[in-house]
């Protein structure tokens, strides 16, 4: 993929660090064996041992850093991030960490379309959000069985989108658990121009990719800690961004009570 200049918003960016004895310990640095590995992921790799590759964790902290200082600059402009990841080790981990950094996720199964067709996807969760609603007319006068299909209508569609369900557009940038399995998600992404960054091991081209962390996408003591990093380092600016502006707002409190105190004259 040719490389995109993005605009990185280095200046008050908020450091998000991983340690190397972190990833060691999750086992971060087990590649895949040597004869399944790209040709393109040559700079990431340490050595072979036991015909397995076994990855450079000083490129997985350099990569990581690159990855997260761009994601906090989005942040820093009130973008949003879509965290992707359906295969099993990775879904659960996905969902809670977009969860609890206020991000968009998908960890059913990837629908073709769901970037490059986003309009179709926008009247699916329409669709959805009228089956939810209470007391709604599609529900009045149908049968038993006419109200059955209809629940399982709402539960599928649920089960889709319930981790895009209030995202109003296209996310500023996508984060990916495992290039190589979510490859059709990464097509839609860059051909929409939209910033890729992802967990790659050693039998995935890192050149599909804006931003490649290479480590082992199959350990999910690995994917928690790279994918719960990456969701501190967006509460980081977050947090930043509100204490900003509660201090902005005691500060316009603190003048506009001053304006209202009458001066005293003094006396001679």
């Amino acid at each position: 993929m040719p490389e995109k200049s993005f605009s990185s918003q280095k200046d008050n960016i908020i450091m998000s660090h991983i340690k190397f004895e972190d990833l060691l310990d999750t086992g971060a640095h087990f590649g895949h064996l040597t004869r399944k590995w790209h040709p393109n992921y040559k700079p990431y790799v340490l050595m072979e041992k036991n015909g397995v590759h076994i990855i450079n964790l000083d490129e997985t902290i350099s990569a990581f850093q690159k990855a997260t200082e761009f994601i906090q600059s989005v942040i820093k402009r009130n973008g949003e991030i879509l965290f992707i990841g359906t295969k099993k080790q990775a879904k659960d981990i996905v969902q809670q960490e977009a969860d609890r950094c206020g991000m968009f996720y998908i960890v059913e199964r990837w629908l073709g379309g769901s970037l490059t067709n986003f309009t179709t996807i926008k009247k699916s969760i329409k669709r959805l959000k009228l089956l939810e609603k209470e007391g709604s007319d599609l529900y009045e006068n149908l049968t038993k069985k006419e109200t059955q299909m209809l629940n399982r209508e709402r539960v599928k569609l649920s089960d889709q989108h319930r981790g895009i369900k209030d995202m109003r557009k296209i996310p500023d940038a996508v984060v990916i658990v495992d290039g190589q399995y979510e490859a059709t998600a990464i097509k839609e992404a860059a051909s929409m121009n939209i910033p890729i960054i992802a967990l790659v091991d050693s039998n995935t081209d890192p050149n599909i990719v804006d931003f490649p962390i290479p480590a082992n996408d199959d350990s999910i003591r690995t994917i928690q800690l790279i994918i719960g990093s990456i969701a501190n380092s967006i509460l980081e600016v977050k947090g930043a961004s509100k204490d900003k502006n509660d201090s902005d707002s005691t500060l316009d409190k603190n003048v506009s009570d001053t304006s209202l105190v009458e001066p005293i004259d003094e006396e001679e």
